[in-house]
């Protein structure tokens, strides 16, 4: 199946009313007429009301970068999926390394945002990944099956609205990305986990989130089962973001052509 390209930048605690309306400014202008793939930029919180505004009209989407397991109330500091909903947002990420680490999110939690998201309308990215510590032991396959398999189990037929976004741990933010190879072996045990749950898992995005940059996108998205990318640092540069949308698109096209799609 020739699932669309998805590339979704991922902010992170960046930037700032200026910052964001002239990053966003080059985008728009450098993004190429009837664009192959989708794309995506998930914002801190306190900036989706400004970058509504800036995507309006445009073909990039509004992401937020996590969501509250509870509907309302005494939460403080949290953000509904209704909230994200009342801001125009298409997409949220759930269960980023990050969180996990400096939050203590476990697998539950994940699966239950994940749960709140689909419910309010919003495609939820799921991210699964392993560290360092857990690939040199030989775990990698166990823990993003038991990450993914929370949120399978939680969500039921509805599994096959979400996107994945494999992000191996040790590739984040280090300069270390793994390889092709490497990358497309993730993506085709949590392919071949998604087919056991449902038969609609060939529309489902896989992308990658280590460390993708303008200079080693084409060759991971010429991977089968590597639908786009969960982009970070490069999604803050114009210029590198939309050489990675580039080669998305390239990576489209070739893929259309190869299933007899025109």
């Amino acid at each position: 199946m020739n699932r669309p390209k998805l590339i979704a930048g991922n902010w992170k605690m960046n930037g700032s009313l200026a910052a964001n309306e002239a990053l966003l400014s080059a985008l728009r202008a450098g993004l190429p007429q009837g664009a192959a793939c989708a794309v995506a930029v998930a914002v801190p919180a306190p900036y989706l009301a400004q970058v509504q505004t800036l995507v309006s009209g445009s073909p990039i989407a509004l992401g937020a970068q996590d969501v509250s397991q509870h509907d309302g109330g005494a939460y403080t500091g949290e953000v509904s999926a209704a909230m994200l909903r009342d801001f125009g947002a298409r997409y949220v990420l759930v269960g980023h390394s990050e969180r996990r680490q400096y939050h203590g999110e476990s697998d539950a939690d994940v699966a239950a945002k994940a749960q709140k998201a689909l419910a309010a309308g919003i495609t939820p990215i799921v991210c699964v990944g392993e560290t360092l510590a857990e690939r040199e032991a030989g775990e990698t396959e166990h823990v993003v099956r038991r990450q993914l398999a929370a949120v399978i189990h939680a969500n039921g037929h509805c599994i096959s609205e979400i996107v994945v976004a494999y992000e191996p741990v040790w590739a984040i933010g280090t300069g270390r990305t793994a390889t092709p190879e490497q990358a497309q072996q993730v993506h085709a045990v949590l392919r071949a986990q998604l087919a056991a749950a449902t038969t609609h898992a060939a529309r489902v995005p896989i992308l990658y989130g280590g460390s993708m940059n303008a200079a080693n996108a084409a060759e991971l998205l010429a991977q089968p089962d590597i639908d786009g990318g969960l982009v970070g640092g490069a999604s803050l540069k114009a210029q590198d973001f939309l050489q990675i949308i580039a080669a998305a698109s390239a990576a489209q096209g070739d893929a259309a052509t190869v299933s007899g799609v025109n």
